[in-house]
């Protein structure tokens, strides 16, 4: 993999991908499990967010090991970047369950009937929002080290300044 792209390293701009769809996805996946009705017209959209931002962890992983070996180790935020996919996978898991929650209390059952989410489906939506609330904390635990990785407990503003 390029570690840069004209000339800009590659790792804060995979990092961005990261950064706003894992969000996204957590706050979709909170919107699904409170609104059980959204699951059915926005349910794969959710997935596919989540599935985009858990691809983009491992390339923002690399692309920072890349860029860790010309600028130098960049501390906890290395760490903590690497267990984000450990919050992400099962962020995209409770997404997935989610849909397929819904998409089997939607078929009729044998007496024509639809059956509604269960105690099974109030399980998985609860855990889905503590899944996506680690997931928002993680994020922000891991941008937050990478900010004091780069410019330290200086406010960048203030380094730029010299102030």
């Amino acid at each position: 993999m390029p570690d840069s792209v004209n000339g800009l390293p590659l790792h804060p701009l995979v990092v961005h991908a990261v950064v706003v769809l894992l969000p996204l996805a957590a706050l979709g996946v909170v919107a699904l499990a409170v609104r059980p009705v959204w699951r059915g017209r926005f349910g794969w959209l959710v997935v596919l967010v989540a599935a985009l931002a858990t691809a983009a962890i491992p390339l923002a992983t690399e692309s920072g090991e890349s860029l860790e070996h010309r600028v130098g180790d960049p501390g906890r935020h290395a760490e903590l970047g690497d267990q984000l996919i450990w919050f992400a996978l099962p962020l995209l898991v409770v997404a997935v369950a989610l849909v397929w929650l819904h998409r089997r209390a939607e078929r009729p059952a044998g007496d024509g009937t639809r059956s509604g989410p269960g105690a099974l489906g109030v399980v998985v939506a609860v855990f889905a929002v503590v899944v996506a609330a680690a997931n928002l904390v993680q994020v922000y635990r891991v941008g937050d080290s990478g900010a004091k990785a780069v410019w330290g407990d200086v406010p960048a503003a203030t380094a730029e300044h010299g102030d």
